[in-house]
């Protein structure tokens, strides 16, 4: 997003680029310290909580707090003593939290080329607000959040902007007109939530960025046992607003247990991270099932997570696999209008082989939801093994249309996808990114250096890459990949020998 800048001393931080550059060097700082940094550095001299700082980091996750001590000595550690020799940069505050000690200069910011606005009504919903006063119904206007931006998607007439992307806002004190150029898109849905004595309070706003105007507003009030009623009312005003119509859609399969909804909105939110909140996840979901027989996203979302274990653990086993597949059939079976539970399925069919199935699977889910960025993503990666390149690579640009702000698997399949197209510059730049740049994309990275003949800088990127992921051989990864083209496999096994990957 468009944003400042800061230096102080001889550092420039940009958050946006996720760049911090100590004399005009770039520094190496992870995806976490930095948004620490920027948090600190944006309200200089001000004392900020430890529960602020924690979203700031990590937004909408439960982690402990030892996390954020953690990444404030490492920040310490990097950025060394204060330029004027009588302290640190960042000064503990105890039982509070901490403060940036530097004087602080706002630089603006580096203008992005604003996005086109698409041929079609478009519109992100922001993160509504908690007006709770408990901290832990954050989570229940989160997602709430997340289920309208759900129901809207679904209509194929309408663009809709995706979770990452819009959640990339919370807590950002920026006007509407500069979200919404920032993201492409015309009209935002705002609002707050709070849940309490068995009762919720929902206002919503949607407004016309443009023209300023608030095309429609309203409040709720309601029984708890309401809040699906009034999601499905909300999407039906704001498409009755942006299309002049009501458009039929199939009606989607609500929880029957709010305890099982309140565990999958937190366990979905924990599945691109560390190995621990894939393992807290798995906890919540096999739960909300077990509350919940009936409840398909919960079984989509259990499916992904056995998924990731695999690749926490560097590789699928048979168990494994089998399990995530007869979890996203179950999802489907309870929910075939769900657009998720099908692109999760479609996708573990092909690692299973099965790929006329997962092709129709993938079909219908673009179709009952075109607006699922992680489905065009998933689907990339798909294509390009497939050898289909150009074809991967659209599919990987609507994916970052609908999803500015993605989680950093995206830049992993973009990676590959221009790996695979020999565009070995875009690679590089696209893979030494921050948000992903410590994930198992370096093998891509390493592969892209070695063709072009940068063998020292494809070698070190290897020997990282095998740091955390110390048992992949070339043998494996080609035996599990679901390549359907040969030659673009050969092609990755050539750079991958070249970067000295083991065999």
């Amino acid at each position: 997003m468009q944003g400042s800048r800061f230096a102080f001393g001889s550092f420039v931080l940009d958050p946006d680029a996720g760049t911090l550059l100590r004399d005009d060097v770039p520094v190496a700082v992870g995806y976490r310290a930095l948004k620490l940094l920027a948090a600190l550095a944006g309200q200089p001299g001000e004392i900020l909580g430890k529960a602020e700082l924690m979203d700031a980091a990590w937004p909408g996750m439960a982690v402990e707090e030892g996390n954020l001590t953690v990444q404030i000595a490492q920040l310490r550690k990097l950025l060394g003593p204060a330029d004027d020799g009588g302290g640190e940069w960042i000064a503990t505050v105890p039982r509070v939290g901490y403060r940036f000690t530097g004087a602080v200069e706002r630089l603006g910011g580096a203008k992005r080329k604003p996005l086109p606005l698409p041929d079609k009504p478009s519109i992100a919903v922001l993160p509504f607000d908690n007006m709770s006063n408990d901290a832990e119904q954050g989570a229940f206007a989160d997602g709430l959040t997340e289920d309208l931006i759900t129901d809207l998607s679904r209509n194929a007439d309408l663009f809709v902007i995706a979770r990452s992307s819009a959640f990339a806002y919370k807590g950002k004190a920026l006007a509407v007109r500069e979200i919404a150029e920032d993201l492409g898109v015309r009209y935002l849905l705002t609002g707050s939530a709070r849940r309490a004595a068995g009762r919720v309070r929902i206002n919503a706003q949607l407004v016309d960025t443009e023209s300023g105007n608030q095309l429609w507003a309203e409040r709720f009030d309601r029984g708890l046992e309401d809040i699906f009623a009034v999601q499905d009312e909300v999407t039906a005003r704001i498409v009755e607003a942006l299309l002049g119509r009501l458009r039929a859609q199939s009606p989607r399969k609500r929880p029957g247990n709010l305890e099982a909804y309140d565990l999958c909105v937190r366990a979905r939110r924990l599945m691109d991270d560390q190995p621990q909140s894939a393992r807290e996840a798995h906890l919540m979901l096999t739960r909300a099932v077990s509350l919940d027989p009936g409840y398909a996203e919960a079984y989509r979302w259990l499916a992904m997570n056995h998924w990731m274990g695999r690749v926490h653990s560097g590789g699928p086993t048979e168990p494994e696999r089998a399990v995530a597949l007869e979890l996203a059939r179950k999802a489907v079976a309870l929910d075939p209008d769900d657009a998720g539970c099908r692109w999760v399925l479609a996708y573990l069919l092909t690692f299973n082989g099965d790929f006329a199935e997962a092709d129709a699977e993938f079909e219908q889910a673009i179709a009952l939801d075109p607006n699922e960025a992680d489905a065009w993503a998933a689907l990339s990666d798909i294509t390009v093994l497939a050898g289909r390149i150009e074809e991967g690579l659209e599919q990987s640009r609507k994916a970052f249309r609908l999803n500015p702000y993605p989680p950093s698997w995206y830049y992993l399949t973009l990676g590959q996808a221009l790996y695979a197209a020999r565009q070995y510059e875009a690679v590089i730049e696209t893979l030494r990114r921050d948000e992903t740049y410590r994930t198992t994309s370096r093998r891509f990275l390493a592969a892209s250096l070695a063709q072009l003949g940068r063998l020292d800088e494809a070698r070190a990127e290897t020997e990282l890459f095998l740091v955390g992921s110390p048992h992949f051989t070339i043998s494996h990864w080609r035996a599990q990949e679901p390549f359907r083209d040969t030659a673009t496999l050969a092609h990755f096994v050539d750079g991958f020998r070249k970067a000295g990957l083991p065999e």
